[in-house]
Protein backbone atom coordinates (compact mmCIF):
# COMPACT_ATOMS: atom_id res chain seq x y z
CA UNK A 1 0.00 0.00 0.00
CA UNK A 2 2.72 2.32 0.69
CA UNK A 3 4.34 2.07 -2.83
CA UNK A 4 1.12 2.86 -4.02
CA UNK A 5 0.34 5.93 -2.28
CA UNK A 6 4.05 6.73 -3.19
CA UNK A 7 2.97 6.60 -6.95
CA UNK A 8 -0.38 8.04 -6.69
CA UNK A 9 1.06 11.14 -5.07
CA UNK A 10 3.62 11.43 -7.80
CA UNK A 11 1.00 10.54 -10.80
CA UNK A 12 -0.93 13.43 -8.96
CA UNK A 13 2.12 16.46 -8.52
CA UNK A 14 2.98 15.42 -12.55
CA UNK A 15 -0.54 15.38 -13.44
CA UNK A 16 -0.92 18.72 -11.38
CA UNK A 17 1.80 20.39 -13.16
CA UNK A 18 0.74 19.49 -17.04
CA UNK A 19 -3.11 20.62 -16.42
CA UNK A 20 -2.80 23.07 -13.41
CA UNK A 21 -6.29 24.44 -14.31
CA UNK A 22 -8.31 20.45 -14.99
CA UNK A 23 -11.67 21.24 -13.26
CA UNK A 24 -15.47 19.59 -13.96
CA UNK A 25 -16.17 19.81 -17.48
CA UNK A 26 -19.97 20.44 -16.71
CA UNK A 27 -21.51 24.16 -16.68
CA UNK A 28 -23.70 24.47 -13.11
CA UNK A 29 -24.52 27.49 -11.44
CA UNK A 30 -25.39 25.46 -7.93
CA UNK A 31 -25.29 22.16 -6.54
CA UNK A 32 -28.81 21.29 -8.50
CA UNK A 33 -28.08 21.68 -12.19
CA UNK A 34 -24.95 19.96 -11.11
CA UNK A 35 -26.93 16.98 -10.59
CA UNK A 36 -29.12 17.04 -13.47
CA UNK A 37 -26.23 17.68 -16.03
CA UNK A 38 -24.11 14.82 -14.45
CA UNK A 39 -26.92 12.06 -14.84
CA UNK A 40 -27.85 13.86 -18.17
CA UNK A 41 -24.37 13.26 -19.33
CA UNK A 42 -24.41 8.93 -18.95
CA UNK A 43 -22.89 7.86 -22.23
CA UNK A 44 -22.73 11.52 -23.75
CA UNK A 45 -19.82 14.49 -24.29
CA UNK A 46 -19.95 16.67 -21.29
CA UNK A 47 -19.81 19.07 -24.50
CA UNK A 48 -23.51 18.00 -25.94
CA UNK A 49 -24.69 18.30 -22.29
CA UNK A 50 -23.84 21.88 -21.79
CA UNK A 51 -25.48 22.74 -24.87
CA UNK A 52 -28.48 21.26 -23.80
CA UNK A 53 -28.30 22.32 -20.70
CA UNK A 54 -27.77 25.96 -21.13
CA UNK A 55 -31.89 26.34 -22.52
CA UNK A 56 -32.67 23.49 -20.11
CA UNK A 57 -31.94 25.87 -16.88
CA UNK A 58 -33.85 28.27 -18.08
CA UNK A 59 -37.10 26.52 -19.11
CA UNK A 60 -36.54 24.31 -15.93
CA UNK A 61 -34.84 26.91 -13.24
CA UNK A 62 -35.20 24.69 -10.03
CA UNK A 63 -36.23 21.13 -8.49
CA UNK A 64 -39.74 22.48 -8.34
CA UNK A 65 -40.00 22.93 -12.21
CA UNK A 66 -38.35 19.62 -12.51
CA UNK A 67 -40.61 17.88 -10.47
CA UNK A 68 -43.66 19.36 -12.63
CA UNK A 69 -42.50 18.62 -15.84
CA UNK A 70 -44.23 15.79 -18.39
CA UNK A 71 -42.11 13.01 -19.64
CA UNK A 72 -43.14 13.63 -23.52
CA UNK A 73 -41.95 17.17 -22.67
CA UNK A 74 -38.61 16.04 -21.28
CA UNK A 75 -37.53 13.86 -23.64
CA UNK A 76 -37.54 16.36 -26.14
CA UNK A 77 -35.64 18.60 -24.32
CA UNK A 78 -32.85 16.21 -23.55
CA UNK A 79 -33.09 14.49 -26.59
CA UNK A 80 -30.10 15.36 -27.43
CA UNK A 81 -27.70 13.70 -24.87
CA UNK A 82 -29.05 10.70 -25.83
CA UNK A 83 -30.78 7.58 -23.94
CA UNK A 84 -33.54 10.68 -23.80
CA UNK A 85 -36.64 8.42 -22.27
CA UNK A 86 -34.60 6.86 -19.09
CA UNK A 87 -32.68 10.41 -18.30
CA UNK A 88 -36.24 12.08 -18.81
CA UNK A 89 -37.87 9.82 -16.44
CA UNK A 90 -34.58 9.65 -13.93
CA UNK A 91 -34.48 14.03 -14.20
CA UNK A 92 -38.25 14.43 -13.48
CA UNK A 93 -38.10 11.68 -10.72
CA UNK A 94 -34.61 12.63 -8.73
CA UNK A 95 -36.40 16.11 -8.87
CA UNK A 96 -39.43 14.98 -7.16
CA UNK A 97 -37.57 12.75 -4.63
CA UNK A 98 -35.38 16.39 -3.66
CA UNK A 99 -38.90 18.13 -3.45
CA UNK A 100 -40.65 15.34 -1.41
CA UNK A 101 -38.02 14.32 1.04
CA UNK A 102 -35.21 17.18 0.94
CA UNK A 103 -37.27 20.53 1.22
CA UNK A 104 -35.96 21.50 -2.48
CA UNK A 105 -32.58 20.71 -1.28
CA UNK A 106 -29.96 18.66 -2.72
CA UNK A 107 -28.90 16.78 0.11
CA UNK A 108 -25.13 16.40 1.25
CA UNK A 109 -24.34 12.75 1.92
CA UNK A 110 -23.35 9.91 0.45
CA UNK A 111 -26.43 7.82 1.29
CA UNK A 112 -28.45 10.04 0.38
CA UNK A 113 -27.53 11.11 -2.76
CA UNK A 114 -28.10 7.07 -4.28
CA UNK A 115 -31.44 7.25 -2.76
CA UNK A 116 -32.08 9.32 -5.39
CA UNK A 117 -33.73 8.03 -8.44
CA UNK A 118 -31.25 8.01 -11.33
CA UNK A 119 -28.06 8.55 -8.83
CA UNK A 120 -25.06 6.04 -8.68
CA UNK A 121 -21.96 6.68 -6.33
CA UNK A 122 -20.08 8.22 -9.12
CA UNK A 123 -22.80 10.79 -9.86
CA UNK A 124 -22.85 11.25 -6.31
CA UNK A 125 -19.11 11.87 -5.95
CA UNK A 126 -19.29 14.85 -8.89
CA UNK A 127 -21.51 16.48 -6.41
CA UNK A 128 -20.07 16.10 -3.43
CA UNK A 129 -16.41 17.01 -4.49
CA UNK A 130 -17.53 19.53 -7.17
CA UNK A 131 -20.58 21.26 -5.21
CA UNK A 132 -19.60 20.82 -1.94
CA UNK A 133 -16.06 20.28 -1.67
CA UNK A 134 -16.67 17.40 0.64
CA UNK A 135 -15.36 14.65 -1.78
CA UNK A 136 -15.96 10.90 -0.25
CA UNK A 137 -14.25 9.28 -2.64
CA UNK A 138 -13.04 9.51 -6.37
CA UNK A 139 -14.90 9.96 -9.27
CA UNK A 140 -14.67 6.81 -11.52
CA UNK A 141 -15.76 7.12 -14.91
CA UNK A 142 -14.45 5.36 -17.72
CA UNK A 143 -11.15 7.48 -18.19
CA UNK A 144 -10.57 6.39 -14.09
CA UNK A 145 -10.91 3.14 -14.71
CA UNK A 146 -8.65 2.85 -17.79
CA UNK A 147 -5.21 5.02 -16.56
CA UNK A 148 -5.95 4.03 -13.26
CA UNK A 149 -5.73 0.63 -14.05
CA UNK A 150 -2.75 0.92 -15.86
CA UNK A 151 -1.21 2.75 -13.67
CA UNK A 152 -1.53 -0.03 -11.39
CA UNK A 153 -3.52 1.21 -8.75
CA UNK A 154 -6.20 -1.02 -8.77
CA UNK A 155 -6.15 -4.52 -10.62
CA UNK A 156 -10.32 -3.95 -10.78
CA UNK A 157 -12.79 -3.11 -13.14
CA UNK A 158 -15.58 -2.76 -11.11
CA UNK A 159 -16.62 0.80 -10.58
CA UNK A 160 -17.43 0.42 -6.84
CA UNK A 161 -13.86 -1.31 -6.19
CA UNK A 162 -11.81 0.98 -8.66
CA UNK A 163 -12.86 3.78 -5.76
CA UNK A 164 -12.39 1.61 -2.70
CA UNK A 165 -8.66 0.89 -4.32
CA UNK A 166 -7.63 4.38 -5.41
CA UNK A 167 -9.67 6.51 -2.40
CA UNK A 168 -7.44 5.52 0.22
CA UNK A 169 -4.13 6.34 -1.93
CA UNK A 170 -5.03 10.04 -1.81
CA UNK A 171 -5.76 12.61 0.45
CA UNK A 172 -9.43 13.46 0.87
CA UNK A 173 -8.52 16.93 -0.05
CA UNK A 174 -6.88 15.67 -3.24
CA UNK A 175 -9.25 13.35 -4.30
CA UNK A 176 -11.78 15.52 -6.71
CA UNK A 177 -8.76 17.49 -8.06
CA UNK A 178 -7.26 14.27 -8.72
CA UNK A 179 -10.49 12.70 -10.82
CA UNK A 180 -10.27 15.90 -13.00
CA UNK A 181 -6.23 15.61 -14.24
CA UNK A 182 -7.02 11.85 -14.93
CA UNK A 183 -10.04 12.38 -17.04
CA UNK A 184 -7.58 15.11 -18.53
CA UNK A 185 -5.10 12.61 -19.19
CA UNK A 186 -7.00 9.68 -20.41
CA UNK A 187 -8.44 12.45 -22.82
CA UNK A 188 -5.46 13.99 -24.40
CA UNK A 189 -2.66 11.21 -23.51
CA UNK A 190 -3.23 7.84 -22.27
CA UNK A 191 -6.40 7.51 -24.65
CA UNK A 192 -8.28 4.18 -25.04
CA UNK A 193 -6.95 2.80 -28.61
CA UNK A 194 -3.31 3.73 -28.36
CA UNK A 195 -2.23 5.55 -25.52
CA UNK A 196 0.43 8.09 -26.28
CA UNK A 197 3.22 6.72 -24.28
CA UNK A 198 6.37 8.31 -25.61
CA UNK A 199 4.42 11.81 -24.60
CA UNK A 200 3.31 11.02 -21.18
CA UNK A 201 5.02 12.57 -18.07
CA UNK A 202 4.04 9.11 -16.63
CA UNK A 203 6.06 7.28 -18.93
CA UNK A 204 8.51 6.10 -16.55
CA UNK A 205 6.26 5.01 -13.52
CA UNK A 206 3.62 3.41 -15.21
CA UNK A 207 4.01 -0.61 -15.19
CA UNK A 208 2.00 -0.26 -18.32
CA UNK A 209 4.11 1.82 -20.57
CA UNK A 210 6.51 -0.88 -21.50
CA UNK A 211 3.77 -2.97 -22.87
CA UNK A 212 1.62 -0.81 -24.98
CA UNK A 213 4.67 1.77 -26.03
CA UNK A 214 5.33 -0.06 -29.41
CA UNK A 215 2.86 -0.33 -32.34
CA UNK A 216 1.33 -3.87 -32.08
CA UNK A 217 0.44 -3.26 -36.03
CA UNK A 218 4.59 -3.14 -36.73
CA UNK A 219 6.30 -6.01 -36.91
CA UNK A 220 8.70 -6.78 -34.32
CA UNK A 221 12.72 -6.84 -34.91
CA UNK A 222 14.69 -9.29 -33.58
CA UNK A 223 15.49 -7.18 -30.91
CA UNK A 224 12.16 -6.47 -30.39
CA UNK A 225 12.04 -2.74 -31.57
CA UNK A 226 10.90 -1.37 -34.71
CA UNK A 227 13.91 -1.49 -37.07
CA UNK A 228 14.71 0.89 -39.62
CA UNK A 229 15.63 -0.07 -43.05
CA UNK A 230 19.15 1.59 -44.29
CA UNK A 231 17.29 1.62 -47.25
CA UNK A 232 15.05 4.70 -48.03
CA UNK A 233 11.52 3.52 -48.22
CA UNK A 234 8.36 5.23 -49.86
CA UNK A 235 7.27 7.74 -47.27
CA UNK A 236 4.04 6.51 -45.78
CA UNK A 237 0.60 9.22 -46.23
CA UNK A 238 0.84 11.38 -43.21
CA UNK A 239 -1.69 11.20 -40.75
CA UNK A 240 -3.19 14.54 -39.39
CA UNK A 241 -4.42 14.21 -36.29
CA UNK A 242 -7.16 17.12 -35.12
CA UNK A 243 -6.37 19.49 -32.71
CA UNK A 244 -7.99 19.63 -28.77
CA UNK A 245 -8.51 16.30 -27.12
CA UNK A 246 -11.27 13.94 -27.90
CA UNK A 247 -14.76 14.77 -25.06
CA UNK A 248 -15.06 11.86 -22.55
CA UNK A 249 -17.57 9.89 -22.49
CA UNK A 250 -19.18 9.60 -18.95
CA UNK A 251 -21.14 6.66 -17.41
CA UNK A 252 -23.20 7.04 -14.63
CA UNK A 253 -22.50 4.41 -12.19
Amino acid sequence: MSNLRARAAEVNKRLAKKYPDAKCSLDFTNPFELLIATILAAQSTDARVNIVTKSLFRKYPDPAAFARASQVEMETDVKQTGFFRNKAKAVIACSQAIMEKHGGEVPRTMDELVALPGVGRKTANVVLGNAFQTPVGVVVDTHMTRVAGRLGLTQNVDAVKIEEDVTPLLPKSELTAFAHRIIYHGRETCVARKPLCPECVLNDICPSADAIREDPASPPSSTGRIARSATPSSPRPSRTRTSGSPRGRTRST
